[in-house]
């Protein structure tokens, strides 16, 4: 049909990637935490790579520090979408940045005993 776009039209997935990368490059400028855990990500996939551990357990690992970063990047939106509305205290803006906050708290809680399970039983020789 003439007018219509494609759902696989090169132009629109190119557009899409460039909308993610400015969505990455903003979170990065303006986000504190997103930098620190990009940084720990960084830091940590080297680490991932030299375990003595099974492939799926490294994917486990490196998945875990994924979602901590998807979770950081969807709380940085709801925050700009609820100070677009407005810098005024409500309810509704408070309760929404919580509940952005606990989706964090929970991606971390959930990579923390990933890590912790994982790494568990190559270190425990010497504290058991």
């Amino acid at each position: 049909m003439k007018g219509s776009t494609s759902i696989f039209s090169v132009k629109r997935i190119w557009n899409a990637v460039g909308y993610s990368i400015e969505g990455f490059k903003s979170a990065f400028r303006t986000e504190t935490a997103f930098r620190q855990e990009v940084v720990l990500s960084l830091a940590l996939v080297p680490v991932i790579l030299f375990l003595d551990v099974t492939a799926k357990s490294k994917l486990m690992l490196a998945g875990s520090l994924f979602l901590v970063l998807f979770a950081e990047l969807i709380n940085s939106a709801i925050e700009a979408v609820v100070d677009r509305v407005s810098f005024e205290r409500h309810e509704l803006s408070k309760k929404a940045k919580d509940i952005g906050s606990a989706i964090v708290f929970l991606a971390l809680v959930y990579a923390a005993i990933i890590w912790a399970v994982i790494l568990w039983p190559l270190f425990s020789d010497g504290f058991v």
